[in-house]
């Protein structure tokens, strides 16, 4: 019997890849689950979009960030329609989170018109203007990183978990090595919550991109850094309200760093001029970790492994007590859009 239900699990797994899948959270399709899948189905689907006429003499081209975003979210949900995508993660009624990383400052924060691009394409969704919440630690960090903060009605917020009424849950959750209050954002103002990374070098971690901006949710992650961050990033990522509400990843790559993050070097960071899509978290990740390798032995410098600095928390993430995803390039459809 205990067999025959686990074959009928995956087979809905594998017809929920193959098909057409809703996200919200109350469909309960999150961190977890969709990593379920990954392992279930054949390959986990990662689409790299890049342009390399991204930007003009001040910065990101705000019509060209959308076009970019469109073709990557068209090519992983294999649609033409440059709206479609988003009804497949998000429904009228929801609260949608962007879960952005401004810790860097705005050198090397999560990119302002990426994020003006995905909060235009929500609404075109269905999504109210009230019912987008750009978010991170503090309003410091969102003001610096180039973000204005608002609460007004009819426009999209932006707050930080520091600001007043918001703050951390008084009861905590705890996942092995872990044990974290979760900013209110995420547990009773989102919904869902898309995952809006920034791809940098990490002088602990090795690599910070989607897993590791879950640090951003807790109230503690300074307890949470011991042995390269190791589980703790996959620990901290299989807390309960982070598995249900996180369903996306739009990694932000257009300005990255390859060493000396997670804050802002000049001389180390690198203009890639892309975004990585995907439901899983780890094989985005994965993925962010050979883009910053390549570009380390570029510049003549030694692999992260090689440096003692690699990201073992991936292959945590990987593992039989997570299935947070796959790290296993066998299993990672990589796409080019």
């Amino acid at each position: 019997m205990k067999e025959k239900q686990q074959t009928s699990r995956r087979e809905f797994l594998k017809t929920c890849v193959a098909g057409t899948v809703v996200l919200g959270a109350s469909e309960g399709l999150a961190f977890a689950e969709k990593a379920q899948e990954v392992i279930t189905a054949r390959k986990s689907k990662v689409v790299i979009a890049t342009d390399a006429s991204l930007r003009t003499g001040s910065g990101v081209d705000p019509k060209r960030a959308l076009a970019l975003l469109d073709r990557a979210m068209k090519a992983y949900f294999s649609t033409r329609n440059p709206v479609d995508p988003w009804k497949k993660l998000v429904r009228p009624g929801q609260v949608v989170g962007l879960k952005v990383n401004t810790i860097a400052g705005p050198g090397l924060s999560t990119n302002r018109e990426l994020v003006a691009a995905i909060a235009e394409r929500l609404q075109q969704a269905g999504i109210k203007p009230y019912d987008i919440v750009i978010w991170d630690r503090t309003n410091r960090e969102l003001q610096r990183a180039g973000f204005q903060l608002s609460s007004e009605l009819n426009k999209v917020r932006c707050i930080g978990t520091d600001a007043p009424g918001v703050g951390y849950e008084d009861a905590s959750e705890s996942f092995g090595s872990v044990n974290c209050r979760v900013s209110k954002l995420l547990t009773q103002t989102c919904d869902v919550v898309i995952n809006v990374p920034l791809l940098k070098d990490h002088g602990m971690a090795g690599v910070t991109l989607s897993l590791k901006n879950m640090y951003g949710v807790i109230n503690n992650p300074q307890q949470c850094h011991s042995n390269n961050c190791n589980p703790g990033v996959a620990d901290v990522a299989m807390l309960p309200s982070i598995r249900k509400k996180v369903v996306f990843t739009i990694a932000d790559a257009t300005t990255c760093c390859y060493e000396g993050g997670p804050r802002f070097n000049p001389q180390y960071a690198w203009e890639h001029n892309s975004i990585i899509v995907g439901h899983d978290p780890v094989a985005v990740d994965y993925t962010g970790w050979q883009i910053i390798d390549r570009k380390r032995v570029e510049n003549g410098l030694k692999t992260l492994e090689a440096v003692g600095r690699g990201p073992k928390y991936i292959a945590v993430a990987a593992d039989t007590n997570h299935r947070l995803g796959t790290n296993d390039p066998k299993h990672i459809s990589l796409v080019q859009a």
